[in-house]
């Protein structure tokens, strides 16, 4: 299939009829582009090879950096958004094939042979002949894909607008440090009814949920090219050890080797 870039040649993946279609993309540093709320009857692949997206599917909030992809099922409503350069593949999966795969959204780890399988079922005809090695290696693609290993590097975003209200304006500015008492205060609510909203709507306390968003922004941020000191400013630490502490313990290794890993391809 062609490779994607600034204005692409957009072939519909539900329109061709092969088990698994998969494009890759390049897009240079042209800002910001979105993709409104739409939805496939393929389950799609999108694997990030440089740089980093961001998409919202029915409930949440994923975070794709180098060396990660997400998994969103067939029908699926999900938004897309990328910041600055980007290359990766997307891969789209006939809901006839994808036993084994996940039946919900996630984002899981690409190991090298994926990475690999991707590159490979990229660069094969739209129309690829079926029943030898082509099936082949389009089965050993969905084997992988069954088998990653899930990150977490999800946030559950509520649907209550009062709360979509507040996780927008957190969002938009990360360092603000205000307590649960001050944001129920913004939202014109108390203090305990913003509490038990947050946890009925996502499963997690405000400070779990604050740090979760931490968490992904830092992922963002640090796959976008910003130093440590930066995102630790970002997010309102007062001190850079602070942040690596969080970060650390919210995904098993500092916020520098943690990058470093992804573009060297060793995790």
């Amino acid at each position: 299939m062609p490779i994607l870039s600034g204005t692409p040649d957009w072939i519909d993946p539900d329109e061709v009829p092969r088990p698994v279609v998969t494009f890759g993309a390049a897009m240079a540093e042209v800002g910001r582009i979105e993709l409104a709320p739409h939805r496939h009857a393929k389950g799609q692949v999108l694997f990030v090879q440089r740089g980093a997206l961001s998409c919202e599917v029915e409930g949440g909030l994923w975070i794709v950096p180098p060396r990660s992809a997400v998994w969103i099922p067939g029908g699926a409503l999900h938004a897309i958004k990328v910041t600055g350069a980007l290359e990766g593949f997307a891969a789209f999966i006939d809901p006839a094939v994808s036993r084994g795969l996940p039946e919900v959204c996630c984002a899981v780890s690409v190991t090298p042979l994926l990475r690999e399988l991707l590159i490979r079922s990229a660069h094969l005809p739209g129309l690829y002949d079926e029943g030898g090695a082509n099936s082949r290696l389009v089965a050993v693609l969905l084997d992988e894909i069954a088998a990653a290993q899930v990150e977490d590097l999800h946030l559950p975003m509520p649907t209550d607008t009062r709360l979509r209200r507040i996780v927008d304006l957190m969002m938009a500015s990360p360092a603000d440090r205000g307590t649960l008492d001050i944001w129920a205060k913004r939202a014109g609510l108390s203090e305990r009814t913003l509490a038990r909203m947050i946890s009925r709507e996502t499963g997690m306390s405000f400070g779990r949920w604050r740090q979760q968003l931490g968490v992904m922004l830092a992922v963002k941020w640090l796959a976008g090219g910003a130093s440590i000191q930066q995102v630790a400013a970002g997010l309102g630490y007062e001190s850079v050890p602070s942040f690596v502490t969080m970060f650390r313990k919210a995904l098993g290794t500092p916020p520098g080797r943690y990058m470093a890993e992804r573009h060297s391809g060793r995790h």
